[in-house]
């Protein structure tokens, strides 16, 4: 199993609105400075924070579909499809950009954070398919809690939100030394982003790596191993992971 923790330093930022909106981008655009370029399908992750508000005008997408994870705040959204929204805290909304579409989008504190994540499903089969746009609020997403480790489903079985790329994602709570277990399988790429906290990864063969607030951590194994994610003994830990084929077998868009 390789572990990689990438630290602030080695994400890519960016900004928007004046400044109103920062980004720190754990898998950016080319030219924004993340170590990481791309995982599979999953394309780009930016955790995009305003203090009171920030605006980003109507804007163009095809094709990827756009997952706006909502950590603290509220997300407003407007589309070419007529939708006007507005997403709260552990909410989620999802654009099919399919054959195209303008949407714009707000964030309304105070201290409004949120995910914006894209997934790659096949570029020629999406461009065929009208776009759509569906959101969910916290509620509706399964959750499971046993021994200090809280799991809910963002992505996944028994969650309300389906994505034609494959990829599965979790928003997951430690208790000050708690510990989270998961199988790592064979052509299937783990990356976790820590909101708040810090931990241990231990994979089954002994490699670990620590991590803190702000890290991005990408693990694979060669072959099905089990993972453990621990908190540290003094502090709760909050992170978020996704799960997405190492490949797949459609051309993916080139970032470089």
């Amino acid at each position: 199993m390789n572990i990689a923790v990438h630290p602030r330093v080695e994400q890519g930022i960016g900004a928007f609105d004046g400044g109103k909106i920062t980004e720190q981008k754990p898998i950016g655009f080319s030219g924004e400075g993340s170590a990481v370029q791309r995982i599979g399908p999953l394309f780009y992750w930016a955790w995009a924070k305003a203090k009171e508000e920030g605006y980003i005008d109507s804007h163009p997408h095809q094709a990827f579909e756009i997952l706006t994870y909502v950590i603290n705040g509220q997300a407003h959204h407007g589309d070419s499809l007529g939708t006007k929204s507005v997403v709260g805290a552990g909410g989620a909304q999802l654009i099919q950009a399919g054959s195209g579409v303008y949407h714009n989008e707000r964030l309304v504190g105070p201290d409004c954070e949120l995910f914006q994540i894209w997934f790659e499903p096949s570029i020629r089969e999406a461009l065929r398919r009208a776009p759509a746009y569906e959101q969910h609020e916290h509620e509706e997403f399964p959750v499971v809690e046993k021994d200090g480790v809280l799991v809910k489903t963002v992505i996944g079985e028994g969650a309300p939100l389906q994505l034609v790329a494959d990829a599965r994602m979790w928003d997951i709570r430690l208790a000050p030394g708690a510990v989270y277990e998961r199988t790592v399988e064979k052509n299937r790429t783990v990356s976790g982003l820590a909101i708040r906290g810090s931990g241990t990864c231990v994979g089954e063969t002994g490699r670990s790596a620590d991590f803190q607030q702000t890290d991005f951590i990408v693990i694979q194994a060669d072959a099905s191993e089990s993972l453990a994610i621990k908190s540290t003994a003094d502090e709760p830990l909050w992170l978020t992971i996704v799960e997405v084929p190492t490949e797949v077998d459609y051309p993916l868009y080139p970032k470089r």
